[in-house]
């Protein structure tokens, strides 16, 4: 099970940004946030035990004004996204040291920023363009390694 299905998707993509997608793009759009949630994570967990914890707290992420205001982009379209399905695709990444219990019910709207961030990036990559392709996603894909 990916982060999110394909419908929770496709409804991002159209109304953050006003992108219309194929379900083909889907794995590969959801492989791409489920790796910078992870990215995040273990950076917090950098922080964490840099500070002496064994826990990773909500405010060790390095969250972005940028990323800030997509997190809050994604809160007022009101999508539902199950803590489940996100903690169940972490657990097959390498563990983690213990997340926060406001870190763990923050995951969907992280994941959901995340997601709104991928999709604006290949709108401004591609701006002639309101369907989304597997160059397009490669793109923002580098974009968000170069940034993130």
């Amino acid at each position: 099970m990916a982060v999110m299905g394909f419908h929770h998707l496709e409804e991002l993509f159209r109304r953050s940004a006003g992108l219309d997608i194929k379900k083909g793009h889907a794995k590969e759009i959801t492989d791409i946030v489920e790796q910078k949630l992870y990215d995040i994570l273990l950076m917090g967990q950098k922080s964490a035990k840099y500070n002496g914890r064994d826990v990773i707290w909500k405010s060790d992420l390095p969250i972005t004004k940028g990323m800030e205001e997509s997190i809050a982009r994604f809160k007022k379209l009101e999508q539902d996204l199950p803590v489940k399905d996100i903690l169940e695709r972490l657990a097959t990444y390498p563990p983690l040291i213990e997340l926060e219990v406001e870190l763990e019910e923050s995951l969907p709207e992280i994941v959901g920023g995340l997601t709104l961030v991928l999709a604006n990036i290949i709108k401004e990559a591609d701006q002639n363009s309101r369907t989304v392709n597997h160059e397009s996603i490669e793109r923002a894909h580098k974009i968000m390694n170069l940034t993130m």
